[in-house]
C-alpha cells in the first residue's frame, strides 16, 4: 500500500481552526498523501465527535488520525471503522469515564499558563496576550496574530463531561511531547502516552508546533502513515 491510499485526518484543538495546521498539510500533500483538516464546533465533546465523524466520512481507505490538544479526547471517540492509528500531537487522553478537565488541570499549571474562565454563554476564549507567552510562544508575531484572530472559544461542555472508551485502547498510538508547551505541562504529556502504550517522540517545541515546528508533526505522522502502509 503506497501514502497516497491513506487518508490523513487532522483535527485542530480549542482557541484554533482548521488553518492551524496548514504547513502540515501542505508538508503532507506534497508527499502524495489524501489530507484533510476537520473544522470541530467546540459546542460539545458530543458534537465534536459527530463532526469528526463527518469528515472522515469524506475520506476513502484506511485513515490516520491526528489530534492536538483537546481533540485528542475527539479522535479517540471517533468511528473506528477505517482508523489504523491515531497521533496525538500535544494532546490530551482521557480515559474511560474521565473529563478532559481531569487530565488538563491534573498538576500544577505552567506559571505562564493562561487563567481560564467561561463568559457570559459558558465559552472560554483564550487571552489574546496567551498567544505570545502560552500557545505559541516560538510563533512569529503574525502567526500569533492570525492565531488569534481567528480562535474559536471552547464550551465547558467539552471537557466537562466524562469520555467513553478511547480508541488509543485498541488502535496503534504516536504521541509528540512538548517539552516547553505551557498549556498542557510536559509530564502530563508523559502520563498520558505511558498509559497509552503510545509510541513517543518528544522535542523541544511548544503547545502548537503545527504552526512553529511543523516537520516535527509531519515526521511523527509521517511514521504512523509508514505503520499502516506496511
Amino acid at each position: 500500500m503506497a501514502i497516497k491510499d491513506v487518508s490523513v485526518v487532522l483535527a485542530h484543538g480549542a482557541w484554533a481552526d482548521g488553518s492551524s495546521w496548514a504547513r502540515v498539510l501542505t508538508a503532507l500533500k506534497a508527499e502524495g498523501a489524501t489530507v484533510l483538516a476537520a473544522p470541530l464546533p467546540l459546542t460539545s465533546l458530543a458534537d465534536d465527535v459527530a463532526a469528526l465523524n463527518r469528515s472522515l466520512d469524506r475520506t476513502e481507505g484506511p485513515i490516520v488520525l491526528a489530534g492536538h490538544a483537546y481533540a485528542g479526547a475527539v479522535i479517540a471517540l471517533a468511528r473506528p471503522a477505517r482508523i489504523k492509528a491515531l497521533v496525538y500531537v500535544t494532546a490530551l487522553a482521557p480515559d474511560q469515564g474521565e473529563k478532559v478537565a481531569d487530565v488538563f488541570y491534573r498538576t500544577t499549571p505552567h506559571p505562564q499558563a493562561p487563567k481560564l474562565a467561561p463568559d457570559g454563554n459558558g465559552l472560554i476564549w483564550l487571552p489574546e496576550n496567551a498567544f505570545a507567552t502560552a500557545f505559541a510562544q516560538n510563533a512569529s508575531a503574525e502567526d500569533r496574530a492570525v492565531l488569534a484572530a481567528v480562535q474559536r472559544p471552547i464550551s465547558l461542555n467539552c471537557i466537562t463531561v466524562p469520555v467513553g472508551r478511547p480508541l488509543w485502547k485498541d488502535v496503534p498510538s504516536w504521541f509528540l511531547v512538548a517539552e516547553h508547551d505551557r498549556m498542557i505541562v510536559p509530564e502530563t504529556q508523559r502520563f498520558m502516552a505511558a498509559r497509552m502504550k503510545a509510541t513517543v517522540k518528544a522535542h523541544d517545541v511548544d503547545h502548537t508546533p503545527s504552526v512553529t515546528a511543523p516537520a516535527v508533526v509531519v515526521d511523527i505522522i509521517r511514521d504512523a502513515i509508514r505503520a499502516v502502509t506496511v
